[in-house]
């Protein structure tokens, strides 16, 4: 059956000027397998477009992608890399979770996202060839104080020399190790002023932070 296993429901998300109709389940805490998290703490993230997604995606949106590459870490049902492959870029949508790339490629199949690819990562034992992108996402990563520093071993590793990345958070506690970290590993890191999805009213304000490479 494939993502049809898990009767994802339509969900309408503006990104500027364009709707995205993206396919999610209808509850998560029903997918929640109990021996996957005492074994590896997996909790399915994966299953929900959050508000870091959606303010991520509307970055993304401004970008004109024609002839760069862009790679989503951490991808979870994608919007940003869909999002990025319709803007023209060469787009690669990473995360742990199988389940995550089928909703990858279903939304991005219903969405015109054409090219984009997926691929299963480990953080903790990337694939050499994942290499030279020159823009590197991800939304709402950092769960545990650990993944900070996977995060920013992910970003150097595939961030391009003139690259940039973007992450961003709703101001997780678990997100303050993530400037220490990128600076202690010679990254360059700045962060915005935090904001809310275009049009939100209410629900957590999202930092989004800027990596580079120094010159």
């Amino acid at each position: 059956m494939g993502y049809e296993r898990f009767s994802p429901l339509p969900r309408d998300i503006p990104v500027v000027d364009t709707v995205y109709r993206v396919w999610q389940p209808p509850d998560l805490d029903a997918l929640i397998d109990v021996a996957a998290f005492e074994r590896d703490e997996r909790i399915p993230y994966w299953a929900n477009v959050w508000e870091s997604a959606i303010v991520l995606a509307e970055e993304v949106a401004a970008l004109d992608g024609r002839g760069r590459s862009f790679l989503e870490l951490g991808c979870g049902i994608g919007l940003p890399a869909i999002v990025a492959a319709r803007r023209g870029f060469a787009a690669t949508a990473t995360d742990y979770e199988d389940d995550a790339l089928e909703a990858v490629r279903y939304n991005a199949e219903r969405n015109g996202a054409t090219g984009l690819v997926s691929r299963l990562v480990d953080w903790r034992n990337p694939p050499d060839d994942l290499r030279g992108f020159d823009h590197v996402v991800a939304a709402d990563v950092l769960y545990e104080n650990h993944h900070a520093v996977a995060l920013v071993a992910m970003i150097a590793r595939t961030l391009a020399p003139q690259g940039v990345a973007w992450v961003t958070d709703p101001g997780r506690a678990k997100a303050a190790g993530f400037e220490p970290a990128a600076r202690a590993a010679g990254l360059g890191v700045a962060r915005r002023p935090a904001r809310r999805p275009h049009g939100a009213t209410d629900g957590p304000e999202i930092d989004l932070y800027v990596v580079t490479r120094p010159a």
